[in-house]
């Protein structure tokens, strides 16, 4: 899955990543990222050099027909947890999940604003998050997905060519917050530093409102504007702080050589593991598979 999907991206999107530096080689990290499309879950584990699973809608597990079932397999194939949004117990047990991955020392992702974005701004994080990092005491690591929604709005089947990038920020170190983790004004602290850190990456505009209630009045008939109207009149970055001077980011020549080389490197590391897993299998690598081909040589042929 990994590998055709790698050459396909890599030359219909020429995706490229600025910062992968800042994700450590080894033990336990959360990624924190925008969500601007469903394809920010492709994309992403295909620019790391390290496997990261996130928590993905559980509807992406339930779909039917030949594109519902695509991604279905899809997002059992990176390890993407499914998470009921309506939240209680289903949520708890998602995040549970994640804390098991982190504090086995690999990498957790998560989309703190719960949602996509309806219309390309960043809408305010939920503090699952937050308790993931005391819980945990990793680093969060920020990580803002571009164009992703303009390859593929909201309602679109099929992406368009459009060049993707993933700018990875400096980790975020919450343990001087340790042992405050049911403290409510403390979660909502570290969850807006973490998005204004995604806000000065990404060049996108705030909205003070969750993504999910800006749905729910849209679902309702209210426009994008009539929605979003009490969540952009006074608050314009996360905590009330003020809005950085920021742009969307646009990649350099180095970065778009950086991006074709580890597309490059993420699908012969998809061969590699293929070919393992087909040994290990019993594959023609493997004993089983010697076997299997002697005894088809030993076979009588049509023409014997």
């Amino acid at each position: 899955m990994k590998l055709t999907l790698g050459s396909v991206m890599k030359v219909a999107y020429q995706p490229w990543i600025r910062g992968a530096h800042h994700i450590p080689e080894t033990g336990g990290a959360i990624l924190a990222s925008n969500h601007l499309a469903v394809i920010d879950s492709f994309f992403l584990p295909l620019m790391l050099r390290r496997e990261v699973v996130f928590i993905g809608k559980s509807d992406y597990f339930t779909g039917t027909g030949l594109k519902g079932k695509l991604v279905a397999s899809f997002m059992r194939g990176v390890g993407t947890i499914p998470v009921d949004r309506g939240g209680g117990r289903a949520s708890e047990a998602a995040l549970r999940a994640g804390l098991r991955r982190v504090e086995n020392g690999e990498l957790f992702g998560i989309y703190p604003e719960g949602t996509r974005s309806p219309d390309g701004r960043l809408y305010r994080g939920k503090t699952g998050v937050a308790r993931l990092a005391l819980a945990s005491g990793a680093p969060v690591i920020p990580v803002a997905m571009i164009g992703t929604n303009i390859a593929q709005p909201i309602g679109k089947r099929i992406p368009k060519l459009y060049r993707i990038g993933v700018v990875v920020g400096e980790p975020l170190d919450f343990s001087r917050y340790q042992g405050l983790d049911n403290d409510r004004f403390i979660l909502r602290s570290i969850t807006d530093e973490i998005m204004y850190s995604l806000m000065q990456l990404s060049g996108q505009e705030y909205v003070d409102m969750y993504a999910s209630t800006v749905k729910a009045k849209m679902a309702k008939g209210a426009t994008i504007d009539e929605a979003t109207a009490t969540g952009t009149s006074s608050v314009s970055a996360p905590g009330g702080r003020p809005s950085p001077e920021a742009r969307v980011p646009e990649p350099s020549e180095e970065e778009l050589a950086a991006g074709r080389r580890r597309m490059s490197e993420s699908e012969a590391e998809a061969t590699t593991t293929a070919a393992q897993e087909d040994e290990t299998r019993g594959g023609d690598g493997g004993a089983d598979g010697r076997q299997r081909r002697a005894t088809r040589e030993d076979r009588p042929t049509e023409d014997a």
